[in-house]
């Protein structure tokens, strides 16, 4: 299983008091972060690749290029990536280099702006995204000092600049106008290309980015925050007999359920938990829960209750009610034919999307669940995980 950082410790404007999410309108620059003037020369670059080489600018020698500033995390950004890896595919032949930078400094992302994405922006996470994805672009990383995305003013994800054979900017603004494909009237970023190969000016030359706003290290502060704001949550457990885990496994609550069953002698129980845990403060502002439920007998409760102490487990947490082990894992499911750690993930109503006797691949559950959640908050979000 790929190992996460722990501490990975957005969207119409609807969503953001609801969701914590980020979208971003940005018809001007930020003082402190000014948007490249058209007809300014492209800035430098020397960064890491998902390939393992530091890329530069003088490498793209095509008579135009285009630096696409997109992320992991952010889901508009996400939405953007079959439209881009089709420009790619579109215009490579015809002279056109495309190279992507991924802008976030990943100590600056909270886990609450997480909620739409099964990893967040470090550069073996986008090695992941860009394997998951099939992108057919370099992907470089700018998070370690952000001079790129200083440089050329990368307000939001995404956010794009396409340079001409003198590499002097001619287009800069969104890829077209609408997040959602269906909806897209204004190919602004085609529209550019085509004009620039046929030697005519772009007609449009600026546009407002829209997307999620880029995360600067000054905002490193707030994850700091929101992890001391974790960790001063309250943890309890509960009993749970036979009738609660039908109930549990009917699941009646309205919002998709991960529920793991652990025991403290686990080892893989114990090594899985916290990407659980990271996993419900990433979608718990949606329509989602973790349950954990002890298998532990009732009178190692004290013992329980210090490893969910020591795991900040402020998710709903149960623990079996009695000594019968099998009558209880039998009421939960009679198919459940194993120990622990034993995974489900159940849609409202009972059924059941993902299931797991062992150790889980948190990145396949983190995308079962982003395809089953809510579409109403983000629609056509969903589908994104469905397929790939």
């Amino acid at each position: 299983m790929i190992a996460l950082r722990p501490a990975i410790w957005i969207a119409a404007a609807a969503v953001v008091a609801a969701n914590g999410q980020e979208p971003h309108l940005t018809p001007h620059a930020t003082a402190a972060h000014p948007i490249l003037a058209i007809g300014s020369p492209a800035p430098d670059f020397a960064l890491p690749g998902i390939d393992g080489k530091v890329h530069r600018l003088a490498e793209y020698q095509s008579p135009i290029l285009a630096v696409m500033f997109i992320c992991n995390h952010c889901p508009t950004s996400q939405l953007y990536e079959g439209r881009i890896k089709k420009l790619v595919d579109d215009y490579r032949s015809k002279g056109v280099d495309f190279v992507a930078i991924q802008p976030n400094d990943p100590n600056a992302i909270l886990l609450s702006e997480l909620g739409y994405t099964d990893v967040s922006d470090s550069l073996e996470e986008m090695k992941i995204r860009a394997a998951y994805r099939h992108f057919n672009f370099p992907y470089l990383y700018d998070g370690e000092t952000q001079a790129a995305a200083q440089a050329y003013g990368a307000q939001a994800t995404p956010h794009v600049f396409v340079f001409d054979r003198e590499r002097k900017l001619r287009y800069e603004g969104r890829v077209d106008n609408a997040q959602r494909e269906s909806l897209v009237k204004i190919h602004d970023m085609r529209d550019a290309l085509d004009a620039m190969l046929a030697g005519k000016p772009v007609a449009v030359p600026h546009t407002p980015a829209f997307g999620c706003s880029t995360k600067w290290k000054s905002k490193i502060d707030s994850q700091l925050a929101e992890r001391k704001k974790i960790e001063a949550e309250p943890v309890t457990v509960a009993a749970a007999d036979a009738a609660g885990l039908k109930a549990l496994r009917a699941n009646s609550t309205g919002k998709v359920l991960l529920i793991n069953f652990w025991a403290t002698w686990c080892g893989p129980c114990l090594t899985e938990f916290p990407d659980l845990e990271t996993t419900f403060r990433m979608f718990r502002r949606r329509d989602f829960d973790l349950v954990t439920v002890s298998t532990n007998y009732p009178d190692e409760r004290a013992g329980v209750l210090k490893i969910l102490t020591q795991q900040h487990a402020s998710s709903r947490n149960l623990q079996f009610a009695t000594e019968d082990t099998y009558g209880l894992q039998a009421a939960f499911d009679a198919r459940w034919d194993g120990g622990v750690p034993f995974t489900m993930v159940i849609a409202p109503g009972g059924q059941v999307l993902f299931e797991q006797q062992g150790e889980v691949d948190i990145l396949a559950l983190r995308r079962v669940i982003l395809a089953n959640l809510e579409n109403d908050t983000y629609a056509g979000h969903p589908a994104y995980w469905a397929a790939k």
